[in-house]
C-alpha cells in the first residue's frame, strides 16, 4: 500500500464540485470561507483554538501524485482539462486565523480562507477535521486542568484514543489546553510534549513479591520514581512496601522526591489513608498521583472532599471528550469576488435561526479593560472598518438591537493575524510551550464567570453596526 497523500483526505463531493468550477469558469473567482463553530462542547463558555500548525504542515505539502490523478481519472467523471489542473496544484491564497491557543466563542471565525475557489474547496475537508478535533481536545483538557485546581494533570488517554492520530495530536492538544504532560511517547519526540509514565500492574505481577517489584524500579530508576501500589492490597501491602522500599533504596542515596499511583478503590478515602502513612513515615516529600476513568466533574469532587491527589493522570475521558465528543466547527462561504474584483457578500440562510450565517469578509476584534486588562467582548467587523479606542465605541448584542453596550476606557486587539500570503506561510509557529504559555495569559484575562462550569455567563460577540445592516439586506433580498 502506497503512502498516504493528506490531499486525498477530502470529501469526494469537494472534487465533484472543482471539476464543475472548473468547467464552468468558476475556478479563477477568489472566495472567501470562515470557519466557525456554534456550540461550546461541554454547555461551556468557550472552546480553546488548536490545530493551526497542522494545517500549515499540510498546506505546504499541497499536491497530487499521478496516483492520485490516475485514481480520480478511474472515477470516469472528472474532465481531463481539471485532472491536469491538479497535476500542478498548488495553493495559492491567504489564510487567516486566530494563534493557537486563543480562547474563542460561537459564531466567530477561527480562521478565515481566501481563495480561487476550487483551492479552498479542497482543502475544506482536512481544515475542519483537524481544527475541530485539536480544539475540542484542547478545550476539554482546559475543563479538567481548572477543576484540578493547580494541581498537576497528565495525559494518559493513549490507547483509548480514536486512531494513531487522534493519540498523537490529543495530546499536543491537551497540552496547549493545560496538561503539564503526556504518557504518548512520539508526541514528545515530535512535538515537545514532555512525556512520562510510571508502571503497569504487569511490572508488579511479574516479580515473586510487590516489595521485589517496587524495590528493583527504584534501584532502576531512583530520580523520582512513582510507584503503582493497588496491584494487590493498596492500605495492607501496596503503601507500606512502597514506603518500606523508598526508605531503603532512596533516603540512603539522598533522594526524597518519589511518588505513588493510586488507579482503582476509593480515590478520596485511600489518598487520605495514604497521605497519612506517608507523612507518618516521614515521606512527607512523596507525591500522591490518581488515574481511573477521571475527568472534570470527578476531579471536582475529589477536590470537594478533601482528597489529598497532588496529580491527576486522566485517560479515555479527556482524549475522547467522551462527555461531547464533537466540535462541531463548520466551513461556511462568506464572500465572493465578482469580475471587477469587488468583494460581494454572501449568506446561508435558514429556518433555524442558529444556522444563519455572518456574511462578508471579516475582522474579529477582542475589546479588554484598561484598568483590569479582562476581556469585554468580541466583535465582528467588516474587512475595511477600523476600530479606534482612543474614545467610545458602541457594540450591540445582533439578536436584540435595542441592546447597546458603550466601551470608553478599553483597548482593541485584532485577533485573525495573517498565516499565508498568495500561497506562502508568512507565519512563525510558536513552540509548543509558547502556544501553552500563550494560553495561560489568554484564559487570565477572561472573567471568571465566564469560566464557570455550570451556566457560564454568554460572552458578547457582536456584530458592527455596518456588518449588521449588510446582513439585513441579505435577509431581506432571500426573503427573511
Amino acid at each position: 500500500m502506497r503512502k498516504e497523500n493528506m490531499a486525498m483526505l477530502c470529501d469526494f463531493y469537494e472534487f465533484t464540485m472543482s471539476n464543475g468550477y472548473f468547467k464552468n469558469g468558476f475556478y479563477r473567482r477568489t472566495v472567501y470561507f470562515d470557519v466557525f463553530f456554534r456550540k461550546v462542547p461541554d454547555n461551556g463558555g468557550f472552546a480553546i483554538a488548536a490545530g493551526l500548525e497542522q494545517v500549515i504542515e499540510y498546506i505546504k505539502e499541497l499536491h497530487f501524485d499521478e496516483e492520485d490523478i490516475a485514481y480520480l481519472r478511474s472515477k470516469g467523471i472528472f474532465d481531463e482539462g481539471f485532472l491536469a489542473y491538479l497535476r500542478d496544484f498548488k495553493f495559492s491564497g491567504d489564510i487567516y486565523a486566530v494563534p493557537e491557543g486563543t480562547p474563542v466563542f460561537p459564531n466567530e471565525p477561527v480562521m478565515t480562507v481566501k481563495a480561487p475557489a476550487i483551492e479552498a474547496q479542497i482543502i475544506e475537508t482536512f481544515v475542519l477535521l483537524t481544527l475541530n478535533h485539536q480544539t475540542l481536545i484542547a478545550t476539554k483538557a482546559n475543563r479538567i486542568v481548572r477543576a484540578a485546581q493547580g494541581r498537576a494533570v497528565l495525559e494518559f488517554g493513549s490507547r483509548r484514543a480514536q486512531g494513531a492520530s487522534g493519540a498523537i495530536m490529543g495530546a499536543r492538544a491537551a497540552y496547549i489546553g493545560g496538561c503539564k504532560g503526556t504518557a504518548c511517547t512520539i508526541t514528545d519526540e515530535l512535538y515537545g510534549v514532555p512525556a512520562g509514565g510510571t508502571m503497569a500492574h504487569s511490572w508488579v505481577q511479574m516479580f515473586d513479591s510487590e516489595y521485589d517489584a517496587f524495590k528493583t524500579y527504584c534501584e532502576l530508576y531512583p530520580d523520582n520514581p512513582t510507584l503503582l501500589v493497588d496491584t494487590y492490597n493498596t492500605l495492607k501491602s501496596g503503601i507500606p512496601n512502597a514506603i518500606k522500599v523508598f526508605k531503603e533504596v532512596l533516603l540512603p542515596m539522598g533522594k526524597t522526591k518519589c511518588a505513588i499511583r493510586l488507579d482503582s478503590g476509593d480515590i478520596s478515602y485511600l489518598s487520605k489513608k495514604a497521605r497519612k502513612m506517608l507523612d507518618d513515615a516521614g515521606l512527607t516529600e512523596c507525591k500522591i498521583t490518581a488515574s481511573n476513568a477521571l475527568d472534570e466533574k470527578l476531579i471536582r469532587d475529589l477536590m470537594m472532599q478533601g482528597a489529598q491527589v497532588d496529580t491527576f493522570g486522566v485517560g479515555e475521558r479527556l482524549i475522547t471528550s467522551s462527555s461531547s465528543p464533537v466540535f462541531g466547527g463548520v466551513y461556511k462561504l462568506v464572500a465572493v469576488e465578482n469580475a471587477s474584483g469587488d468583494i460581494e457578500p454572501k449568506i446561508k440562510v435558514s429556518e433555524n435561526t442558529a444556522k444563519i450565517t455572518n456574511p462578508h469578509f471579516k475582522k474579529l476584534y477582542r475589546y479588554y479593560d484598561r484598568e483590569s486588562g479582562k476581556a469585554l467582548a468580541d466583535e465582528l467587523c467588516v474587512y475595511d472598518e477600523v476600530v479606534d479606542d482612543s474614545g467610545e465605541h458602541t457594540i450591540f448584542d445582533p439578536n436584540a438591537t435595542w441592546k447597546t453596550k458603550t466601551l470608553t476606557d478599553f483597548t482593541a486587539k485584532e485577533l485573525l493575524v495573517k498565516v499565508f500570503e498568495n500561497g506562502e506561510c508568512v507565519y512563525d509557529c510558536p513552540t509548543i510551550e509558547e502556544i501553552a504559555q500563550y494560553c495561560r495569559d489568554q484564559l487570565d484575562l477572561l472573567w471568571d464567570e465566564v469560566k464557570r462550569f455550570e451556566n457560564p455567563h454568554d460572552y458578547y460577540v457582536d456584530l458592527s453596526a455596518k456588518l449588521y445592516e449588510i446582513k439585513n439586506i441579505l435577509l431581506n433580498v432571500h426573503g427573511i
